[in-house]
C-alpha cells in the first residue's frame, strides 16, 4: 500500500476557510464529494461521530481525522493544508495546519489501520511536513506526499 494509491491529486488542496473544526469537516467532506462521488452528510457526521471519541489531532500541526462509511470499496484520502492554523484539540495543544482525512469502507478491518499507520508515518517526518508547509500548489503537494514513503521505503 502506498499514499498513491489513497489519495487523488484532485483530493489535496490548500484552504482558507476553515475557521472551525466543524467546518473543516464540511471542507473535506465536500471534496470528497467532489473526487470520490461519497455522501457530504455521511462523511461529516462520520468524522464528528469519531472525533467524540477523542481528537485526532496527533501533534506538531498534523491532524488525521478518520472515519469508515457506507458507499465505498476501498480506502480514500483527502488532504487539506490550512492557510490558518486552527485549534484542533490536538495531544500537544498546538493548532493544526495539515490534516489528512481518511475514509475507509464500513468493514475494511485491517486495511484501514495499515493506511492509518502510513498517513502517521508519512506526516510524523519533520522533512516531508516542512515540504508540504513551504509549498502551496496542490500537485507539488501530492507529489510530496506521494514520495515520501516509497523514497523512504527502500
Amino acid at each position: 500500500m502506498d499514499l498513491s494509491s489513497l489519495l487523488k491529486p484532485a483530493a489535496v488542496r490548500v484552504s482558507g476557510g476553515s475557521t472551525s473544526k466543524k467546518r473543516l469537516f464540511h471542507d473535506l467532506a465536500e471534496i470528497a464529494r467532489s473526487v470520490y462521488g461519497l455522501d457530504s452528510t455521511e462523511i461529516v457526521d462520520a468524522l464528528q461521530e469519531r472525533e467524540s471519541l477523542g481528537p485526532t489531532g496527533v501533534g506538531h500541526g498534523v491532524a488525521l481525522p478518520h472515519a469508515r462509511i457506507d458507499g465505498i470499496d476501498h480506502v480514500v484520502g483527502v488532504f487539506l493544508k490550512l492557510e490558518r492554523p486552527l485549534d484542533f484539540d490536538a495531544i500537544d495543544r498546538q493548532p493544526v495546519d495539515l490534516v489528512f482525512a481518511l475514509l475507509a469502507p464500513k468493514d475494511s478491518g485491517v486495511e484501514h489501520l495499515k493506511a492509518l499507520a502510513l498517513i502517521s508515518r508519512t506526516l510524523r517526518d519533520a522533512g516531508t511536513c516542512a515540504k508540504l508547509r513551504a509549498n502551496n500548489d496542490p500537485a507539488a503537494l501530492h507529489a510530496v506526499l506521494t514520495e515520501a514513503r516509497s523514497s523512504q521505503a527502500a
